[in-house]
């Protein structure tokens, strides 16, 4: 499964976040494809200061500014 971290190069939670998820993509399953909102105006007006947001395959959002990792869990086991 194909998850998406939405973030900026200079925003420490989104560091903090993509860094907690490194160890849990394998114990979880899951790749990580991580996209710079400011590289894309349509996705900087969408995400702004919200960031850093975590979505699944389908685009749903699964936590935002901190890693959830239950809520992560729990969207996982949903397949």
């Amino acid at each position: 499964m194909r998850l998406t971290l939405y973030g900026r190069r200079y925003c420490h939670l989104c560091e903090d976040m993509e860094r907690a998820l490194g160890p849990l993509q394998d114990e979880l399953g899951f790749t990580l494809e991580v996209v710079d909102v400011d590289r894309d105006a349509a996705l900087e007006r969408e995400y702004g200061e919200l960031v850093p947001v975590l979505a699944g395959p389908d685009g749903r959002e699964i936590c935002r500014h901190f890693l959830d990792v239950r809520a992560l869990a729990e969207r996982l086991a949903v397949k």
